[in-house]
């Protein structure tokens, strides 16, 4: 079933248009190769006649019907979808950081590369990392680099055999498909009942040839391994490596470090963590980390500081040091994308570092975490909440017994949500928790939006006993209704067919 506005209320832009009404900003008449060169001219693409008024108002309504954390509640687990400051985005579109040119040569960009460094240095200390990588374009893309390491650091050491990876069922998906496009073989670990990695199962696959154990901490239910010592020193004994999947980093910042924890190598999602825009297909930013004995492996290029013989050590850092990219780290994996990858990012997430500074970062945390559990309780009342302990940054929910009393699951849930103007959390992840919600509601959200959120579940659980199949349509109110998704995912419906329509000059 799909339900749509209609095209009288949602025509499409080709549909508004009508000859003559464009806005004319070059002379008429003239051929269009006066204007650009005819290799790059589409004769047949029939462009519709529309004022700029209307092109605008055209493009802004669609842009409303994309959700968005300034249109509402986002409460995805697992993606920390935080609001993103706007004085992040005044910084990286300062002209000085946004016109230059990635030729630039270094000692004519200066102060970029001082903010990468520092942005480097700063990810070092909050995360217990000897140096980070700011290369990765994204989160998953710095995992395949930290795995990358882990290949090459074992080769070096002649210790090839080592082609096993321990993922915990409450990893993150990335993790088996990074470790796989390695090379490494996957070995799936089970969580205990208390959903937590067992140190004893974890010791029966432990091996000469472990190579990593990746793990997220807190892990995907929300949960802190408190065992991760224990963790850490029997993967160190067996000769593997520990990763660390920086997914949830929000729930530690500030707190506890990844390198305290035992951990070798990790990575970042600036997006989650650092409010750097989310979503979208959009350029990513993922920093990966290592401990001291493997910073020669770091992907190139990296920023180094070098102190001039005249600096004055009370000066600003830009007074004291020549910053420069380093090219030829000795062992590196090399760089994993053209360029330092993406700059503008790196600029959004040092202006948030330093617009909160150290007791500000460890606030984020504390107040997500509180968040989560104040919802968790709330939640308990109405859903069963299979983890019924404190969680950290986020928790989850199963309609479970719902669906046995109702027929309702947990997709029916989301969808009704959407009719009040709010996302659904993540469903159906992690894959051992039936019925899954995974609810994250970030720090950045007030108790008002959280205690109306929760009075929403409720009423949507209640319908759900009342009148079930009220549920079975939802959303009824948004553009586009409950679409068959199995449809779409096989079969979808991409390419719009222009009709015979003249083409614009």
């Amino acid at each position: 079933m799909s339900t749509q506005t209609s095209d009288a209320t949602s025509p499409l832009i080709f549909d508004l248009g009508q000859d003559g009404r464009a806005t004319r900003y070059v002379e008429a008449g003239k051929p269009l190769d006066q204007f650009l060169p005819d290799n790059v001219l589409r004769r047949d693409l029939p462009l519709p006649d529309n004022s700029e008024l209307d092109v605008v108002r055209h493009f802004t309504n669609l842009s409303h019907r994309t959700f968005g954390i300034d249109l509402g509640f986002y409460p995805l687990g697992s993606c920390t979808m935080k609001y993103n400051p706007r004085v992040n985005d005044a910084m990286a579109g300062k002209r000085e950081f946004a016109q230059l040119h990635p030729y630039t040569p270094d000692d004519l960009a200066q102060g970029a590369l001082q903010v990468m460094y520092e942005l480097e240095r700063s990810l070092a200390s909050l995360f217990g990392m000897a140096a980070f990588s700011l290369n990765p374009a994204a989160g998953a893309h710095a995992e395949l680099a930290a795995l990358l390491i882990a290949k090459k650091y074992f080769k070096d050491r002649a210790q090839t055999a080592r082609d096993k990876v321990i993922v915990p069922d409450t990893a993150h998906g990335t993790n088996p498909a990074s470790a796989a496009m390695c090379g490494f073989k996957v070995i799936s670990l089970p969580s205990d009942e208390r959903g937590r990695v067992s140190v004893a199962e974890i010791e029966k696959v432990l091996g000469p040839d472990t190579a990593v154990c990746m793990m997220t901490n807190p892990n995907t239910l929300g949960l802190f391994e408190d065992h991760i010592h224990e963790i850490a020193a029997a993967v160190h004994d067996a000769g593997g490596l520990m990763y660390y999947d920086g997914a949830n980093a929000n729930a530690i910042m500030g707190n506890v470090r990844p390198g305290d924890m035992g951990f070798d190598l990790m990575h970042l999602n600036t997006h989650k963590t650092f409010t750097i825009p989310h979503g979208g297909g959009g350029a990513g930013h993922g920093p990966v980390g290592v401990a001291a004995h493997l910073v020669d492996y770091l992907p190139t290029p990296v920023v180094r500081a070098t102190r001039k013989a005249d600096g004055d050590p009370t000066a600003a850092p830009s007074d004291q040091f020549v910053f420069s990219l380093d090219f030829d780290v000795r062992s590196s994996i090399g760089p994993m994308r053209s360029f330092w990858s993406n700059f503008a990012h790196a600029v959004r997430a040092l202006a948030y570092i330093y617009a909160n500074g150290a007791e500000g970062l460890t606030r984020v945390s504390q107040l997500a975490v509180l968040n989560a559990n104040y919802i968790r309780v709330k939640v308990a009342e109405f859903l069963e909440t299979p983890y019924p302990e404190i969680c950290r940054h986020e928790f989850v929910a199963s309609a479970q017994e719902l669906k046995k009393e109702t027929g309702v699951k947990a997709l029916d849930i989301a969808k009704a949500l959407l009719d009040h103007g709010m996302m659904a959390p993540t469903m159906y992840f992690p894959l051992i928790v039936p019925e899954c919600l995974m609810i994250e509601p970030t720090e950045t959200e007030s108790k008002e939006t959280l205690d109306n959120f929760v009075a929403v579940l409720r009423e949507i659980v209640e319908t759900a006993k009342r009148n079930p199949a009220s549920l079975a349509a939802a959303p009824v109110t948004t553009v586009v209704g409950r679409v068959d998704e199995t449809r779409a995912a096989r079969h979808p419906d991409l390419r719009w067919e222009p009709s015979a329509m003249s083409v614009s000059s």
